[in-house]
């Protein structure tokens, strides 16, 4: 975590008024500004190498999905299982340094130009944590809205399966903004949701119900 300096809070309150006054033009991961624009250009980079498929997930998403209030530091990746030693090994070499990970935990990379840490989500691995781990596994990018050599936005059905997989109170509360965003994707949500896991679709019946009463507040 970055420290709370004066700089780096004038940049967080910077960056969230560029976020805020070009969002409608912000359409792509690759329009993000500054530094976030500079990564995400460094990644296609290596995936247009490969033409590899990957969606940008995390706070990114849940930015541009409708939470606009959501501003994160780190880039958060799904990569398929195949391509991920492929991707660590060109993107060794083109600006990117990986980090030191505890045994069993996914890949990191950090921008060696911007600072910014790159995190990979696997296909095939399960998110949850160790006491609740999650009753699926990360899809394949193609299934969540990629296309080979470009980064993608993550679906919003997607990124709310990944939010009720993770399982965190963070995730609840990004899925009751989503929703609260998105009234009219409600439905579509819920059918994505029923088709991943039964307890998905129980636990995002409870954030419906959240989402419904803070509106009414």
């Amino acid at each position: 975590m970055a420290s709370l300096t004066a700089d780096f809070l004038t940049q967080q309150l910077q960056l969230a008024d560029d976020l805020r006054s070009g969002r409608q033009a912000m359409l792509e991961p690759q329009d993000l500004p500054g530094r976030y624009g500079r990564v995400v250009q460094a990644i296609d980079h290596v995936l247009a190498s490969m033409a590899c498929p990957a969606v940008l997930g995390g706070g990114w998403a849940v930015w541009r999905h409708g939470y606009v209030g959501r501003v994160t530091q780190d880039i958060d990746i799904v990569l398929p299982a195949i391509e991920i030693a492929e991707f660590l090994r060109v993107a060794a070499v083109s600006g990117f340094e990986a980090l030191t990970v505890a045994s069993g935990n996914w890949p990191k990379l950090r921008h060696k130009d911007t600072g910014i840490q790159v995190d990979i989500l696997p296909e095939g691995e399960r998110p949850g944590t160790k006491s609740r781990p999650a009753p699926t596994t990360i899809p394949h990018p193609l299934r969540l809205g990629a296309r080979a050599g470009k980064l993608q936005y993550i679906s919003l059905p997607a990124l709310v399966e990944l939010k009720l997989a993770a399982g965190r109170v963070r995730d609840e509360s990004d899925v009751v903004e989503l929703l609260r965003a998105n009234p009219s994707e409600v439905a579509s949500i819920r059918k994505h949701v029923k088709g991943a896991h039964a307890d998905y679709d129980a636990a995002l019946a409870l954030l419906i119900q959240r989402a419904q009463e803070e509106e009414q507040k």
